[in-house]
């Protein structure tokens, strides 16, 4: 049997860092108690910031019992890795610095200030949304899609009521009466995971995606439940005018959401009816869309009650941390076992999550939704390239 000492002196030992979030209402936390337990097993040194996850029911004694170094903000921050669950928020920046790696949710894309800011501290980001697998899936963010797109039919459902300033349309119906339309603007995890549960509802539920493939996938996995459509621009008129519900569900990984839904259309829109933008981290696809928080969740726009909260997942805090850490951790042991250079080379899928590095974008996709040059892994021009 190899004693702990044994593997310390086989594995490289890594300082990894989880701080608490701070985005509004957001309760997720990097590293479950159990996951820390695994890191710390393999020799490394965890420092788990006070209260990260008590929030969702992981208290500091379940992180101490688990091997976890208890620490402020600064002793969380001061780890060579950090793991996090959202970006860093604009009180974070000046914490970061060179050498450091940090490993989290960016959406860079979308937010220009935070790709500056990461430029600027010399940072090494990688993110779990641009992170693939051989399929060419995203792997880190599939949970969360999934999450998300359970929860925009639930938002929807809670936005449609007559209180909440909605239309007062039970999605479900009742007999005697039709159901709710629920229109889905992408066929990917996110969109299908919305159609599903709507669909469990027993609404009216149309999916529309620009893939026949998708929508072959989709009309025989949904087995005549759900309508499937191609997303020309006349059928997605049509069909956005008619929804008493709306979910945008598009995403271009590492790339900003194209705003495929138009304020002319919703604008057609019935009266009060509600529109859930599940893109929004990355833009979001409603022309009409702009991010809100869980403290103030929606806003009328062209007469439509919009959801456009940029953390979702957050709502169900426990859950999506359950979810998360299940993916993320064999990607936290590779960094922390082997050092991030030799992790990245040893998976190119892994390395499809190098966001920035030395000051520079390494992410063609990324570079190209922020207009800046790409750089490969030796800082060569890659602005053209794909990242392997």
């Amino acid at each position: 049997m190899v004693s702990l000492a044994q593997r310390k002196d086989s594995v490289r030992i890594m300082r990894i860092g989880v701080p608490r979030e701070i985005k509004v209402h957001e309760y997720r936390v990097g590293l479950t108690p159990a996951a820390v337990a695994e890191l710390t097993a393999a020799g490394h040194e965890v420092v788990v910031e006070r209260g990260a996850g008590a929030g969702i029911g992981f208290v500091d004694e379940a992180y101490a019992r688990s091997g976890a170094v208890l620490g402020d903000v600064g002793a969380a921050f001061a780890a060579d890795l950090i793991v996090k669950v959202k970006e860093p928020q604009p009180s974070e920046y000046g914490r970061l610095r060179a050498g450091q790696v940090l490993f989290t949710y960016l959406h860079l894309a979308a937010d220009r200030r935070l790709a500056e800011a990461l430029l600027e501290s010399g940072v090494t980001a990688i993110a779990y949304e641009t992170v693939t697998a051989p399929d060419g899936s995203l792997p880190l963010l599939q949970p969360m899609s999934e999450i998300a797109g359970r929860l925009s039919i639930q938002a929807g459902a809670t936005a449609l009521q007559k209180a909440n300033g909605g239309s007062g349309v039970l999605l479900g119906g009742v007999p005697g009466v039709a159901p709710g339309r629920v229109v889905i603007v992408g066929g990917g995890v996110a969109g299908t995971n919305a159609a599903q549960m709507a669909a469990g509802l027993h609404a009216d539920v149309t999916v529309l995606d620009r893939s026949l493939p998708r929508l072959r996938w989709l009309d025989e996995h949904f087995q005549g439940r759900v309508k499937v459509l191609l997303a020309d621009a006349a059928t997605l008129g049509t069909a956005v005018a008619s929804a008493d519900l709306l979910v945008g569900a598009v995403l271009v990984p590492g790339a900003a959401a194209p705003r495929l839904v138009t304020r002319a259309m919703l604008a057609a829109m019935a009266p009060a009816s509600a529109a859930v933008d599940i893109s929004i981290d990355q833009g979001g696809c409603f022309e009409t869309s702009r991010p809100t928080t869980h403290d103030a969740p929606t806003y009328v726009d062209e007469g439509v009650v919009h959801y456009c909260v940029a953390n979702m997942p957050g709502a169900v805090a426990r859950t999506a941390t359950l979810a998360l850490c299940g993916v993320t951790l064999p990607f936290v042991r590779k960094l922390a076992d082997a050092g991030w250079r030799a992790a990245l080379d040893e998976d190119p899928h892994f390395g499809r999550g190098l966001n920035v590095h030395g000051g520079r974008i390494h992410h063609p996709v990324v570079a190209r939704s922020l207009d800046l040059p790409s750089f490969d892994s030796v800082g060569m021009d890659a602005s053209n390239a794909a990242l392997s």
